[in-house]
């Protein structure tokens, strides 16, 4: 892997990142684990392989969905169940319509984004959380639900809502006790901002130097929305470690297999949601799948694969085929969002780490 290890090298010396830690794995076996470079810069202290990351969208696939999922499993959600039927709130609205399928798969036909924080933060932290939810009701379709696909923040916040009404307690409870709990997974959180000092124990990655918080941010949730809310949220505001990541993923892989497992999910649920879904976009339920060409994954892995990417510089891919994971946590942030080498790195060092274990050359699988 001397390749690998020099291309994550240069992603250093290069300013992709600050520093990054990648993990490969070929089926259950880890091939590469190391750390790279610095987990913040002034003052300067090193990466490490349990340096925790702010794992921003990987929030989306690794605990609303696999809540989601939870739910799905134990027969309290159907995917196609419309937002009415669940959420009250949402009856008469535009939005009354949407499925939870469409949510997942990015086709709900909300917008991608809007800066809701500038309206909350103008408020006492106790009252954000409903008034989310009020101007979440009050938010326009911009297109009808099921034609067009737009990767969407706002649909992962509806998500956490319904999931909550579902579980009947918060998001970050409710995915701790049926899912890290079980598992084991210490190293896989979301830091609430009220009790941020109770996770100062751990070694984080620092991220942006935030423009309107006038600090760099460490160990508090970088995304804006998210911050909004206390930290917990349905499409940003998990943290963990690579080697927690893969657990979990691991744990995903095999029960999809029908290999051992921990038994947490149904081996036909993870299926459906691994699988890419009809209609537009390459989404599969929560998670991405790769779509050629330009895929962050590279050219080598398959059309059998699911992945997802955190802006903070975070990603995992999973070839389901071929049995090859590779998450890459990074700070590519840090000290500003205006660095965007990651976008060029991300597909070579997948192409590079496939090449090394399958010895792939240039023939696409």
């Amino acid at each position: 892997m001397k390749a690998v290890r020099d291309l994550m090298q240069h992603g250093v010396t290069d300013g992709v990142f600050p520093g990054g830690v990648l993990l490969v794995a070929k089926e259950d076996r880890v091939l590469f684990f190391e750390a790279f470079g610095r987990a913040r810069l002034d003052p300067e202290r090193p990466m490490t392989t349990d340096t925790v990351f702010d794992l921003a969208s990987l929030t989306k696939p690794l605990a609303t969905t696999l809540a989601t999922m939870v739910l799905v499993q134990d027969g309290r959600l159907n995917l196609d169940q419309t937002l009415s039927s669940a959420i009250s709130d949402f009856s008469g609205t535009d939005k009354a319509e949407i499925t939870v399928r469409q949510l997942l798969c990015h086709t709900s036909g909300l917008p991608d984004y809007q800066p809701y924080y500038e309206t909350l933060m103008k408020h006492q932290a106790a009252e954000r959380k409903n008034i989310l939810r009020n101007l979440l009701c009050r938010e326009h379709l911009i297109h009808g639900p099921g034609k067009v696909c737009l990767y969407s923040d706002v649909g992962f916040m509806i998500l956490q809502w319904l999931v909550e009404v579902t579980a009947k307690m918060p998001l970050d409870r409710f995915v701790e006790e049926s899912v890290y709990g079980p598992l084991g997974l210490k190293d896989l959180f979301f830091v609430p901002l009220d009790a941020s000092k109770g996770r100062g124990d751990r070694l984080y990655a620092a991220t942006e130097d935030c423009p309107w918080r006038g600090k760099i941010l460490n160990s508090e949730v970088h995304d804006d929305n998210a911050y909004a809310v206390g930290g917990v949220a349905g499409h940003a505001g998990l943290f963990g470690t690579a080697q927690a990541v893969y657990v979990l993923l691991q744990e995903l892989f095999n029960t999809y297999l029908g290999k051992p497992n921990a038994a947490l999910f149904h081996q036909d649920v993870v299926q459906t949601f691994f699988q890419r879904q009809p209609g537009p976009g390459s989404w599969a339920l929560g998670f991405d799948t790769p779509t050629q060409p330009d895929s962050s994954s590279g050219k080598y892995f398959s059309d059998q694969s699911v992945g997802h990417l955190g802006f903070t510089g975070t990603s995992f891919w999973v070839d389901l085929l071929k049995g090859v994971t590779v998450i890459l946590l990074t700070n590519r942030i840090h000290p500003n969002r205006e660095n965007e080498g990651i976008k060029a790195f991300r597909p070579l060092l997948h192409d590079i780490v496939v090449d090394s274990i399958l010895g792939q050359g240039s023939s696409p699988f």
